[in-house]
């Protein structure tokens, strides 16, 4: 496994179209870099010698092309005309157990009701203990779950207000798209954490996690769920165009966007938090340049720069634009190839683990590196296992020099709001104690810098009272976390 941070999931959902269940499909393929454990969708059929809506679900274990690669479960498995969908890296929940693969789904009195989430809940154990002790059963062992506990449980009559209460006991980050018989409803958490957005498309409403989702089938973009809010999309807003919005307690003077969305999960090709990721990316390789410059050895000669690919190639693109006009000349190469076509392996030497692993994702381009002096950029550096890897494998080139240039801040703490990091202690930075040339010699690297969170902060805009989330560089965390300590028992 490749060492990087890993998001939570990628949700999606659609009202009103026939083709409702290949349209969620493509969005979930557009959305598979936010998970890729498991995936799952279901429709929304309204059945006229019934009367009444029916629900149809099918979710698995895998990629979105191989859980859907027969044609026929699109076709005629997922029927109806409005569909959420999911795709999933497991954190609150085991990632063997098939019940937490989402979305879930209930009937209660209210009538059917299905759930996609992408984030994390902090309050979750505590919320979960207390509804086992009034007895509640639950069927899965993920966070998302008891939202629908507390839903059926809410003593509001109407499916919105149920939701509102309902969310309005929960903390953490979390942008949830629900379905219900007659809505789709999309809501995201007082702080703004994950992003989430609204699309139309020929005549139906669309909801992603990014606007890569809408790229994909050709939605057009409307705007951001904003932090806080409920909208709700029904067959009057079909008619008069006016979503409907409600709002939960918001607790805060400004949103915590997680800044690791422009730092690495998000697709350069999306919109987030109302800015382009590709031009934000860019911008942290132009101030990581400003603030860690790399000269070559001969001025003749230029400075080769290479990204660790696939996250850090637009980051690399600024670094190497900035790096030329500070006057240090340098060309962007590619350096390292990438197969695309690696999945697990399951079967693996005893000795020199990591070293096959990261040989069977990369391979360097020798005649690029030999006899020159080298940058390697990378968005970021969890426990350096793969990094020093991929040093001892561009050294086998032959380069002059090796020099590291890192587009975030070193990583010491966990986070809570929606991303996988390892332990405290299993970050490289943790390690070395925060000492920048301990890291360095670790890496055995010429050289090693990364990009400061002022450095940061700077290159992300804050128009609008746009404020983030930064408690993985400096363990400051906008909501105290409940649960950090509670055991969990029931983990299954």
């Amino acid at each position: 496994m490749i060492d990087k941070p890993i998001d939570k999931c990628g949700v999606f959902g659609i009202y009103k179209h026939p083709d409702a269940a290949v349209m969620t499909y493509y969005g979930l393929q557009a959305l598979q870099h936010r998970g890729q454990e498991g995936c799952g969708i279901v429709t929304s059929e309204f059945v006229e010698t019934k009367n009444r809506n029916f629900f149809h679900i099918y979710k698995d274990f895998g990629l979105v092309n191989d859980v859907f690669k027969d044609e026929n479960i699109l076709k005629n498995v997922l029927r109806g005309n409005s569909a959420i969908g999911h795709v999933r890296y497991s954190t609150a929940g085991s990632a063997f157990n098939k019940q937490n693969i989402q979305p879930l789904t209930v009937h209660y009195k209210n009538g059917n009701l299905a759930i996609s989430h992408n984030g994390n809940l902090v309050n979750y154990k505590s919320i979960r203990n207390y509804l086992i002790e009034e007895g509640t059963i639950f069927q899965t062992t993920s966070d998302t779950e008891l939202v629908l506990h507390l839903i059926a449980r809410s003593k509001e009559k109407e499916q919105v207000m149920q939701i509102l209460d309902a969310l309005n006991q929960i903390e953490g980050a979390f942008s949830f798209v629900f379905l219900t018989d007659n809505m789709l409803i999309a809501a995201r958490d007082p702080a703004g954490w994950r992003p989430l957005n609204i699309g139309k498309f020929d005549g139906a409403y669309v909801v992603a996690s990014e606007t890569c989702a809408f790229d994909i089938i050709g939605a057009e973009y409307i705007r951001e769920v904003l932090p806080g809010e409920i909208i709700v999309i029904d067959d009057e807003v079909l008619q008069t165009g006016n979503i409907k919005s409600y709002y939960l307690k918001n607790k805060f003077s400004k949103p915590f966007h997680c800044i690791f969305e422009y730092i690495y999960f998000s697709r350069p090709d999306s919109y987030i938090f109302g800015e382009s990721v590709d031009k934000i990316r860019r911008r942290l390789g132009k101030i990581l340049a400003e603030e860690n410059p790399v000269k070559s050895i001969n001025e003749q000669e230029k400075v080769i720069v290479i990204n660790v690919p696939d996250s850090s190639n637009t980051a690399t693109l600024g670094f190497v634009s900035r790096n030329n006009k500070l006057g240090n000349p340098s060309k962007y190469e590619i350096g390292l190839i990438r197969s695309h076509y690696i999945g697990r392996t399951f079967i693996q030497p005893e000795q020199n683990n990591r070293e096959i692993q990261v040989k069977t994702k990369f391979n360097k381009v020798r005649g690029v590196l030999k006899d020159k002096v080298v940058v390697i950029v990378d968005d970021s550096i969890v426990r350096g296992t793969t990094s020093k890897q991929l040093v001892k494998l561009i050294r086998e080139a032959e380069p002059k020099e090796i020099h590291f240039r890192v587009a975030s801040p070193p990583i010491r703490y966990p986070c809570y709001y929606g991303m996988d990091f390892p332990e405290p202690n299993e970050l490289i930075a943790n390690q070395c104690e925060g000492n920048i040339e301990k890291i360095k010699k670790e890496l055995d690297v010429d050289s090693l810098a990364y990009l400061s969170l002022e450095g940061l902060l700077k290159s992300v805009p804050k128009d609008n009272n746009q404020w983030y989330c930064t408690a993985c560089f400096t363990g400051e965390y906008p909501i105290p976390i409940q649960d950090k300590n509670q055991k969990d028992e029931f983990e299954i």
